[in-house]
This record gives C-alpha cells, sequence and structure tokens, in this order.
C-alpha cells in the first residue's frame, strides 16, 4: 500500500471510520466501473474547486451516474440523465459534492490526516479484498483496483481523506442533544389520548323537508358551477363497423354441430350432486376414532377437533366435491342425507373424519333447453370468421380511396356517427378499448383504416369536425342542476340543525336525546375511526373538555362532544421508548442540519469556483 509520512490523529478519532462504510464505498467504486465513467480523459480535469481543493471530473461523472442509477431503480425504469435532470438531480450531486469539498479543504488546512496504521487496519477488513482463505490478499487488492482503472495510491487517498471528513463531522455534531423540554413537549403531544361522543345528522334529521328550489336557485347553481354543466371538446366521428351480431342470424348451422357443441360442455349442462365437505386427517386409526368418539358423546365440538390438530377450518375445507372426487369417502359421506360427520375413513393421507355440512343438488341443462343458445354461439364463431376473412377487403377499398361510405356500402358494414370525448359513456362501439385508442388519436385529414376489436368487430372511421366545449343548455341539465343545488342545499340545512342542537345541549339536553350517538374511546392522533372522516380527530384534538362543536366537511355533518383527555404517560417502559426515539431522532436532525450549516459556512469563507462549461461537458457525455 502507498505510503503517508503524516502522524497519526489521536487513536479515538480513527474509529470513526467503520468497516462499513469503507465496505460501501468499494463496492460503489468498483461496481461504476462498468459504467464508462471511471476517466474521462481529455486536458479538463476538474468542474470546480473549493477553496484550494478541486473537485474532479470523473469524481462527478461517477457520482451523478450513481444517482441516476438510483433513481433508476426507485422508478422502475432506466432514466435518462435528462429526465434525472428534470428532477434536480444533477444539483443535488453538484450540491453533495462542494460540501464534501470544503470538508476536504478544511482537513487539509487544520492538519486532519489518517495515518498507514489506521488505513492498513481498514483495508484489511474489506470483504472485496480477501482471498480464499477469508484474510486480506495483496494480489485480490491489487486486482480489484486494478480491474477498475484505479491506482493504490489514489484510492487509498480517497479512504484517507474519508477518514479525516469522518473526524471532523465526528468533532461538529458530537456534541449536540435534544433540549429536554422539546423531547417532553413533543412526547406529550404525540402520546397523548382523546375519548369524544359523535352524532351524525342526515336528512332524517331535520326538522322540516328540504323545499324545490326555486328557478332562480337553480339559475344561481348553474352559473356558479357552469364547469360541471359543460360538454367537453369532442371529435364528431363518423364510423363504419361490420360486427359479428349483424351477421351471425343468416348464418346456417345443423344441428349436428350444435349436438356435438352440447356434447363437448357436456360437463357444464350435466352437474352431478355434490356436498360442501371438510376433511379432517388423524396419523392413525386409533386417534380417529377416539376423536370420533368424543365428538358422538358430546366432549367435543368438530371445532374443537380441528383445533386439537392445530388447524383452522379453511384448512380442511374440501369445498363441493362429487362422489367420485371423495374416492373411498364416497359412500359414507353421500349416505349423510343431512350435515353430519362420518368416519374415521381410510383415505391416501391417512385415516379421516368427514364433516357434511350442505347437499348441492344435481342439475342438468337438456340438449333442446340449451340448443338455442349453443346455435347462437356456434352463428358468432362463424360470423367472426367470415368478418377475418373480409379484413384486407375493407382495407384494400379504403386504401384506393374509397369514400368511408362507399367502403361501407361495399362491404355491408353499418355507418353511423358519434360525438367523442374522454367523457363518453362507455356503451355500444366506444365500450371498446381498440376504439377509443383510434378515436383518441384520429385527426382532421387522417385516411380511414381498418382496426379489429375484441369482440371479432371490424371499424373504421373518419375525424369530421372537432366541437368545441360548450355549456349544456340549463333545460338540458336541470337535472344535475337540481341534483347540485339539493346537495348543497342539504349541507347547509344539516349545519343549521346542527347548530341548533349544539344550542340545546349547551342548554342542558341530552345530545343522545337527538339520536345515536357513537363512542370513540382512547384515541391517538393518528387513529382512523371506521365510518368517519378525518376531520373529526383533527376538530376533537383541537377541543377543550366537555366542549360541544360542530363539524360540517364533505360527507360529514354533526356535533362532537369531548368527554376525556388522557394525558401522555411520563413512567412505564413505553414511554421511554417513544421520549428515546423522540430524542435519538431530534438529536440526529439537529446534528444534520448543524453539519450541514458548518459545511456551507466553510464553502462560503474557502471560495467556490464552479465551471459550467465542464461540467455541460460531462453531462454531455453522459447522455
Amino acid at each position: 500500500m502507498a505510503k503517508h509520512d503524516d502522524d497519526d490523529a489521536p487513536k479515538k478519532k480513527r474509529k470513526v471510520g467503520s468497516t462499513l462504510v469503507w465496505g460501501l464505498l468499494v463496492l460503489i467504486m468498483l461496481g461504476l466501473g462498468g459504467f464508462g465513467v471511471t476517466n474521462f480523459g481529455g486536458g479538463v480535469q476538474s468542474i470546480g474547486r473549493v477553496g484550494e481543493r478541486e473537485i474532479e471530473v470523473d469524481e462527478y461523472a461517477r457520482a451523478l451516474r450513481q444517482q441516476v442509477d438510483q433513481m433508476s431503480r426507485q422508478f422502475g425504469m432506466q432514466l435518462t440523465l435528462e429526465q434525472a435532470r428534470a428532477f434536480g438531480l444533477d444539483q443535488q450531486v453538484l450540491r453533495s459534492l462542494v460540501a464534501k469539498t470544503a470538508l476536504d479543504n478544511e482537513t487539509a488546512r487544520i492538519g486532519i490526516s489518517a495515518g498507514d496504521a489506521t488505513l492498513a487496519a481498514e483495508i484489511q477488513k474489506m470483504d472485496a479484498f480477501k482471498g480464499a482463505s477469508g484474510a486480506f490478499d495483496r494480489e485480490t487488492y491489487r486486482f480489484a483496483l486494478d480491474r477498475n482503472n484505479l491506482t493504490e495510491a489514489k484510492f487509498e487517498a480517497g479512504m484517507r481523506a474519508d477518514i479525516a471528513r469522518s473526524v471532523l463531522q465526528g468533532a461538529v455534531v458530537g456534541g449536540f442533544a435534544a433540549p429536554k423540554a422539546y423531547v417532553d413537549t413533543l412526547a406529550a403531544w404525540q402520546d397523548e389520548k382523546r375519548s369524544f361522543s359523535v352524532l351524525a345528522l342526515a336528512e332524517a334529521d331535520l326538522t322540516s323537508p328540504l323545499p324545490a328550489p326555486t328557478d332562480a336557485e337553480l339559475q344561481a347553481v348553474y352559473d356558479a358551477q357552469i364547469d360541471s354543466f359543460t360538454k367537453p371538446e369532442a371529435k364528431r366521428i363518423t364510423y363504419a363497423a361490420l360486427r359479428p351480431e349483424m351477421l351471425a342470424p343468416s348464418i346456417t348451422v345443423d344441428d349436428a354441430e350444435v349436438k356435438a357443441a352440447y356434447d363437448a360442455k357436456i360437463a357444464e349442462y350435466v352437474v352431478p350432486e355434490k356436498r360442501l365437505v371438510e376433511r379432517l386427517v388423524y396419523p392413525s386409526e386409533d386417534e380417529a376414532k377416539a376423536a370420533k368418539a368424543k365428538l358422538d358423546a358430546g366432549e367435543a365440538s368438530f371445532e374443537d377437533l380441528v383445533a386439537e390438530r392445530k388447524l383452522a377450518l379453511t384448512d380442511i375445507d374440501l369445498g363441493d366435491v362429487s362422489k367420485e372426487e371423495l374416492g373411498a369417502a364416497g359412500d359414507a359421506v353421500f349416505g349423510l342425507t343431512e350435515p353430519g360427520v362420518v368416519g374415521p375413513v381410510t383415505t391416501d393421507f391417512g385415516p379421516a373424519l368427514f364433516r357434511m355440512n350442505a347437499v348441492i343438488a344435481a342439475q342438468e341443462t337438456t340438449f333442446d333447453a340449451a340448443k338455442d343458445a349453443l346455435k347462437a354461439e356456434l352463428q358468432l364463431v362463424a360470423a367472426r370468421k367470415q368478418i377475418s376473412d373480409k379484413f384486407e377487403q375493407i382495407n384494400d377499398l379504403l386504401a384506393s380511396g374509397a369514400e368511408l361510405e362507399e367502403a361501407a356500402k361495399e362491404a355491408g358494414m353499418e355507418i353511423a356517427t358519434l360525438d367523442y370525448s374522454a367523457e363518453t359513456a362507455s356503451e355500444g362501439i366506444a365500450a371498446f378499448e381498440g376504439f377509443r385508442k383510434a378515436a383518441e388519436a384520429v385527426q382532421e385529414g387522417d385516411f380511414p383504416e381498418a382496426i379489429g376489436l375484441d369482440d371479432g368487430t371490424i371499424v373504421a372511421l373518419r375525424l369530421d369536425e372537432v366541437i368545441p366545449a360548450a355549456p349544456i343548455p340549463l333545460a338540458e341539465a336541470k337535472d344535475k342542476v337540481t341534483e347540485a343545488w339539493r346537495k348543497d342545499a342539504l349541507a347547509k340545512a344539516l349545519a343549521a340543525r346542527a347548530e341548533e342542537i349544539k344550542t340545546a345541549v349547551e342548554g342542558g339536553a341530552s345530545l343522545g336525546s337527538f339520536g345515536i350517538v357513537s363512542a370513540s374511546r382512547n384515541l391517538l392522533r393518528d387513529a382512523s375511526p371506521e365510518g368517519l372522516p378525518p376531520d373529526v380527530i383533527r376538530t376533537a384534538f383541537g377541543m377543550k373538555e366537555g366542549a360541544v362543536t360542530t363539524l360540517s366537511v364533505p360527507g360529514f355533518s354533526g356535533l362532537i362532544r369531548l368527554d376525556a383527555i388522557t394525558p401522555a404517560p411520563t413512567t412505564g417502559d413505553d414511554a421511554e421508548a417513544l421520549r428515546d426515539s423522540i430524542a435519538v431522532s431530534a438529536r440526529r436532525d439537529i446534528a444534520q442540519d448543524a453539519f450541514s450549516l458548518f459545511s456551507d459556512a466553510l464553502g462560503a469563507e474557502a471560495g467556490i469556483v464552479l465551471d459550467q462549461t465542464a461540467i455541460n461537458a460531462v453531462n454531455a457525455r453522459l447522455q
């Protein structure tokens, strides 16, 4: 390993660089070797400097590629550098390198350095450099570095710099602690619990029904919510379609084909009698007999026997089975005319008890009953075949310049027009994904082209014009406008009723006298009571004990009464664990903020110079 003449820093400081950190460093440096960014070459060697320290081109390229690859893994797809830059990734990398270089500059200025003994000890711990014996192997070390275009001197210099930075960082952040008042306050806030009662109001709780809206009220709602009553921009599309349903009725299918189709699906039409059955297997005949005896004597239920075998009912459920499917147990199980337990019966899995839970009667659909549906199905199959054979003919007609209407007439297609937008109902031909995609893609001037839909339909379409967005006339939209008015009027009426009840309760009336009150007890701030919106919890935690308030939010109108406040516990294992967690998190955040401010100050004091031309050149190479 390359030698270094500086004296070792104090021993305690040298332990800051952990084996894990260096292991990760090695993996990063070795792993990036295959991306072609280990050495950019050329005359430009740096993208800038902080104080006397340069930020090397290769270092920026490696860091940027590493972050792009990491983000690509998060997105589940390989991102381009341009896409990553849209997220500000290049600026994040630059900020990180500037901060790191500022620390390197400062460690050099004040003389912090790692000596050979510390460096050697750390390198020898790294798995990446161990040989077959499990110990550090110099040849493995040299080979790994050489394979990735790294010299020993350069690699070790990087490690020395990281050790020095760790020493400096430890000196800056080592003395921080979370203020006790902060920990106490946050623990008290986080672990406090509330118990409250809720009266949810509905239209039936109003003292009088909602009146019918006046024309003026409807006009006001229409004007205020005009966006809700506006038809979106639409494409007026003419389409020609040849559907299997159009051809099927004229296709002849003989009775022999229908009978053959019936016979091929006989299992669907003739279903034997079945039973809903559970099978409980035992290791031996004696154990199975003993269990059956306990059951017959009333000493245990079947569920008890299942639990004794450490099984759940789902583990032994066979579902609905035929006599043949039960094999040797078929006669015994099908001999039961009502639910019960039989056995032990010897099975391939061992002696077993069988519980029959229900009888499913045999079902038979005769040929005469099924033949019409089967015939229609066969006609559709034949129709799809005929339509498929016409695909090229239709496309040739369209390609030869025939108008859509002409092609439709010659090929026997139906022709129709619709106004299509993303809000068009998924019904008729617009229910098919293939049609919707074609309708969304078609542009004015496009020549019609035949496409196939999932059901065998062939369709070709043409964009006639684009219909601008326009308000739906009030008379046409009256039902929707009335619904919107009613929703708003009901919310206002329920809010007013809630205020009336609040006044009565504050005057001494019982909250329960106005309806069913639901109670929620000892809930934390992050609780999600079933059936209640999050606003209820937020409101309850802002109330004083014994207070009653109203709440009107989308989907809920009612009253909340805060019944009790349970302070956060200050003693016990859970309380101590929470306080420790808060203290650790706060200490980490304070230390991170302090170190960030420290590194920013170092950079500002030393002076930061970035070469944007060099940065742009690296970015261009990595595209």
